[in-house]
C-alpha cells in the first residue's frame, strides 16, 4: 500500500517562491515514478512536473524553467521547488505515484494520490 501527504502549500505574492513536500509511505519508494499535478477552480486537473526512480524529468510548458521537481529516496519524499510563482500557478497540488518506471503526463496513468495542498498567489 502506497499512502501519500502533501505539505507547504499557502498564499504567497507574484514572484515569490514555495516548496512543496510529500510524504511517501512505501516500501519500494525509489521505484516508483513520482508527479506532481494541480487542479485550478473550474478546471481539469492538470500534470506539472514528473521524476522516475532513476531521476528522469518531465515538465509542462507552463512550469518549464520555474517549477523544479525532486526526490529524497533516503527520506521518502517527493519535492517541487517553484520560483517566480504566478496567479496562474493558483491551484490545489496533488502527489502522485505509480509503479511503473516511466513518467506519465495522464492522470489516469497514476494509482495513489494524496490529499492536496492549496497554493494561492496575488497578483
Amino acid at each position: 500500500q502506497v499512502q501519500l501527504e502533501e505539505s507547504g502549500g499557502g498564499l504567497v505574492q507574484a514572484g515569490d517562491s514555495l516548496r512543496l513536500s510529500c510524504a511517501v509511505s512505501a516500501r519500494t519508494f525509489s521505484t516508483l515514478s513520482m508527479a506532481w499535478f494541480r487542479q485550478a477552480r473550474y478546471k481539469d486537473r492538470e500534470f506539472v512536473a514528473g521524476i522516475s526512480g532513476t531521476q528522469s524529468t518531465d515538465y509542462s510548458g507552463p512550469v518549464k524553467g520555474r517549477f523544479t521537481i525532486s526526490r529524497d529516496n533516503a527520506k521518502n519524499t517527493l519535492y517541487l521547488q517553484m520560483n517566480n510563482l504566478k496567479p496562474e500557478d493558483t491551484a490545489v497540488y496533488y502527489c502522485a505515484a505509480r509503479s511503473l518506471p516511466t513518467i506519465s503526463t495522464e492522470r489516469n496513468m497514476y494509482f495513489y494520490w494524496g490529499q492536496g495542498t492549496q497554493v494561492t498567489v496575488s497578483s
